[in-house]
């Protein structure tokens, strides 16, 4: 069962650089707005994660690896909305 989880990751990792590399610099704004919201959901699935930490004190596992989900999860977020208001103010026109 461990194997075929790392082969569909390796299987993932080469599709999703493929997919990517392939995408043209108009598409990546609406494309960013996408992985935003699947992040946001990463968000929601993390804080569920932590809510079961209460009920269980000795499990320190799941509390460090929802904390860090919830972490890594804000930061894409907030740098992916950051990066579409800037590439959205670049076709916006000059301040008159």
């Amino acid at each position: 069962m461990g194997i075929m989880l790392v082969f569909v990751l390796v299987l993932a990792t080469f599709l999703g650089f493929e997919l990517i590399s392939k995408v043209p610099s108009q598409l990546h704004t609406p494309l960013m707005s996408g992985s935003n919201a699947i992040s946001g959901i990463t968000i929601v699935g993390a804080l569920i994660s932590l809510l079961g930490t209460w009920n269980v004190q000795d499990d320190i596992l799941r509390t460090v690896l929802g904390t860090l989900a919830v972490m890594f999860a804000t930061i894409n977020v907030v740098g992916g909305y950051l990066v579409t208001d800037r590439m959205l103010g670049m076709f916006t026109g000059g301040k008159k």
